[in-house]
């Protein structure tokens, strides 16, 4: 393609995930436009077609109708369909040749992922994995420090993901992502984001991991005596941090419809948010669920290059964005998404970067990572170089195995090699 010539992409999957990314085509519509779009439920799917006046010959019901059509409708698609069903649409669209942008987490099982960079790599279509961690300003302004030399060699990092009470509640009790075989693992789920960041910014592969955790608080043994099956027929739902009344009414009756209140029901009226919490799944008391998925975890970690690695992954926090220290020969940073503090052993002291104003404001969702992926994997397909993309095939399928062998360390108790 010619890089002047706007690029066209197909939504395969118009949830939250699907939505946000074609929100990059309304800011920057000389670059991008969504042509098509597939997806089984009305609402999400005639949302899209209003939004972006998709033409009729360019809706589908599903993926497969898509895959099934004569010819491509887009240049790209952008997979953002649930967990369990990447692997089968992948591998269609990237037999019909679209270039292939993919969710988190590629697939459920390591065979899976590998088939899917494997059809990637046959065929020649470029293809990303939303690894939107990388994409940040904050990223990049952290990793060019770390690539110039300011703390030195780097000897050790500690990275910490504080999901919080009520996103564990919401995505990983009462959610889509609460059960593993109907999913994945909560480290795939939720931290193959972080499992990938840490390689990117430590600059070498993971050699060796072993984990610890497993599901403590949200089971029937810590459900509060007397309590309902539901939040609001529930004689202690006053006293539960975790209510769903707290969690979506709460919010919605302020004025706030979006994530996460969106996501249990398409009408986000005080009304509608009522009866999805009486009646959907979301309305379940956190102590009566089918969860199996671990509410913390800890990954240890030894790098090829010889430096270790810890990351902490916890429920039981107030929620906020990720928070890591990383220490060298000759310094230590502290970063928080935003701000990064250096400290230089030479000259003792402190100094502030504010890495959230690199390059100008923040204008999307993961602290600018959504349309800093968007960016780069809509370049990739306008000048048909894969190397614009931070986050391809053969690099996300290893941090992805390093995931699953986190796994198989927490499940064993041994320390795995990769």
């Amino acid at each position: 393609m010619d890089r002047n010539q706007k690029v066209s992409i197909c939504i395969v999957g118009a949830g939250s995930r699907g939505r946000s990314y074609s929100n990059y085509s309304t800011d920057f519509p000389d670059e991008v436009h969504v042509v098509g779009v597939a997806e089984p439920r009305d609402f999400y799917r005639n949302d899209l077609v209003e939004k972006y006046a998709i033409p009729p010959e360019n809706v589908f019901n599903s993926w497969q109708e898509l895959a099934a059509h004569d010819g491509r409708v887009a240049d790209a698609v952008i997979i953002a369909t649930p967990d369990q069903k990447h692997t089968a649409a992948a591998l269609a669209l990237i037999d019909k040749g679209y270039h292939v942008l993919l969710e988190k987490p590629m697939a459920p099982t390591r065979e899976e992922c590998e088939r899917i960079v494997a059809a990637a790599r046959a065929k020649k279509i470029l293809f990303g994995v939303c690894h939107v961690m990388r994409y940040t300003q904050y990223t990049q302004k952290l990793k060019q420090l770390l690539d110039d030399g300011l703390i030195g060699e780097i000897v050790s990092i500690q990275h910490l993901e504080p999901v919080g009470f009520s996103h564990q509640a919401h995505s990983y009790v009462r959610g889509q992502w609460s059960n593993e075989k109907e999913s994945s693992c909560m480290l795939l789920a939720k931290s193959c984001h972080d499992m990938d960041w840490l390689r990117y910014i430590v600059g070498s592969k993971i050699a060796k991991v072993s984990s610890f955790g497993h599901l403590r608080h949200f089971t029937a043994a810590n459900k509060p005596q007397g309590a309902s099956e539901r939040c609001v027929d529930c004689p202690v739902e006053p006293d539960c941090p975790y209510s769903a009344i707290k969690i979506y009414l709460d919010l919605v009756k302020k004025g706030h419809t979006g994530w996460p209140v969106d996501i249990i029901t398409p009408d986000t009226t005080v009304a509608g948010v009522q009866a999805a919490i009486k009646t959907g799944p979301y309305g379940r008391c956190v102590y009566a669920c089918n969860n199996d998925v671990v509410d913390h975890q800890v990954v240890g970690m030894e790098f090829e290059n010889g430096a270790s690695g810890a990351f902490t992954m916890t429920a039981f926090c107030e929620g906020s964005g990720r928070k890591t220290r990383i220490f060298g020969t000759k310094g230590e940073l502290y970063g928080d998404g935003k701000i990064i503090d250096h400290y230089d052993f030479l000259g003792k002291k402190h100094a502030l970067i504010d890495a959230s104003k690199v390059g100008g404001s923040i204008v999307s969702g993961h602290g600018g990572g959504d349309y800093g992926l968007m960016k780069k994997f809509i370049e990739a397909v306008a000048t048909n170089d894969q190397s614009a993309i931070l986050s391809g095939p053969v690099e996300s399928l290893e941090t992805h195995t390093s995931v699953f062998a986190a796994e198989e360390a927490r499940k064993t108790g041994r320390v795995v090699a990769l």
